[in-house]
């Protein structure tokens, strides 16, 4: 199969990040699946076709809006390390999110390496070279690194918010 992602490829000193790309239903399916990673969003495993779609739901992103998330990958070895950037989900929380939501999960060997703010740093200026200033994010209220994380790329004023009858916050940038 011949796939060409709508997005641009971004690089850090430590990171690239790249679309989408069929190929890695598998590293993301198993990001997805460990505990650690999901303990703090959602509360369950994510379902492989649930991935898929999760997947194919930021291709179309960038093909809908002009933008949407990365996969993040390792420069020097090439290994997925996570996903994040900006979604348009029409998630069915509580207040409405009434501007793009920016999110980041890695896999639990990247978690506490910086490799989240370095990515989101990339993703953000990105948005903001566009006149994407004004996002959000979710974020469950026990999750001190995400919360510290989004206060560090200017994230602030959390409102409390419902999403799938658990608690959240809901910070906004810009």
């Amino acid at each position: 199969m011949t796939f060409t992602s709508p997005a641009p490829t971004l690089t850090t000193e430590r990171l690239t990040l790249r679309g989408h790309h069929p190929d890695d239903l598998d590293a993301l399916a198993a990001m997805w699946a460990d505990p650690a990673v999901y303990s703090m969003i959602g509360g369950k495993p994510r379902l492989r076709e649930d991935v898929w779609i999760r997947l194919l739901r930021s291709v179309g992103c960038w093909t809908v809006f002009g933008y949407g998330a990365w996969v993040v990958c390792d420069r020097a070895t090439g290994d997925v390390l996570g996903d994040m950037g900006l979604l348009e989900s029409r998630r069915a929380i509580r207040p409405e999110l009434t501007v793009p939501e920016a999110g980041w999960t890695l896999v639990p060997k990247a978690h506490g390496r910086g490799y989240a703010g370095e990515a989101m740093r990339a993703v953000l200026d990105w948005a903001d070279a566009r006149g994407i200033g004004r996002t959000c994010c979710i974020i469950d209220p026990g999750n001190a690194a995400s919360i510290g994380l989004a206060g560090k790329l200017g994230y602030a004023a959390p409102v409390e918010g419902v999403y799938h009858d658990r608690p959240i916050r809901i910070f906004h940038r810009g």
